[in-house]
């Protein structure tokens, strides 16, 4: 079973951390390890959840009621996503505009460029 594998790794990983962190090696915990002591076994058990109730040291504030904005219209919603569409559709159009303009202007030198025979230097080899 992989996942039993996967626990005895992380458990391992575990131990080293603490060891490294305590810097001493605990023969109790480690599988397989003699003992000095005959009652020195680790036993894994199933826990449940326990519940304990503590007393606060203080009584806790009652929480406030949260105030929610009003629920709105369903046409109150449509009409403002239909303004956030007419504005998305805008700042595309400005966009695909600009990108036109820009292609316009580069393609207006690269033939002006091409027309005008200007005295190059000659390539040196």
């Amino acid at each position: 079973m992989k996942w039993i594998r996967e626990r005895d790794a992380l458990i391992a990983q575990t131990l080293a951390f603490v060891q490294s962190v305590t810097g001493k090696k605990d023969e109790i915990l480690q599988p397989g390890a003699p003992s000095d002591s005959p009652a020195a076994t680790v036993e894994i058990v199933a826990v449940e959840a326990v519940t304990a109730e503590i007393d606060p040291p203080h009584p806790t504030p009652q929480p406030q009621p949260v105030k929610l904005p009003p629920a709105r219209a369903s046409g109150d919603f449509r009409s403002e996503m239909q303004a956030r569409i007419a504005n998305f559709r805008k700042h595309q159009e400005r966009f695909e505009r600009e990108r036109e303009e820009y292609c316009a202007a580069t393609l207006t030198k690269l033939r002006a460029a091409i027309c005008d025979p200007s005295p190059r230097p000659p390539a040196e080899k």
